[in-house]
């Protein structure tokens, strides 16, 4: 009698830890902490942890875009010009609508290649 094993395949994103990051006097930005742990085969490396700003985000997302032309990427949250890095509600409406971005974005992919290659 043959045992089926089912392994079920995560993959967790975190986007945490926001951080003042100042360039000189006038400018400054939030970076965020990207902590990604996953059991699935599609990655080499189970976790991984970078830190990215919001400009960062959206290049991604252009370049993901102009490679996925039939494929309708999750939407970045929006950028506003009134972005105030001083305030709290900001900063994690910000981090929260970038996590859910890279979740959204992740599980869509992950999916995709094991429809492709299983």
């Amino acid at each position: 009698m043959r045992a089926l094993l089912l392994i079920l395949e995560f993959v967790t994103v975190l986007v945490r830890d926001p951080q003042l990051q100042k360039e000189d006097f006038w400018h400054s930005y939030i970076d965020y902490e990207i902590f990604i742990h996953t059991n699935s085969m599609c990655f080499t490396r189970k976790t991984s942890c970078v830190r990215r700003r919001f400009r960062e985000f959206v290049w991604l997302r252009q370049r993901l875009q102009s490679n996925a032309v039939l494929i309708q990427l999750p939407e970045l949250p929006s950028k506003t010009p009134f972005f105030n890095t001083n305030n709290p509600q900001h900063v994690d409406q910000r981090r929260q609508g970038l996590q859910e971005f890279l979740q959204n974005h992740l599980v869509a992919t992950v999916v995709h290649l094991h429809i492709l290659f299983w």
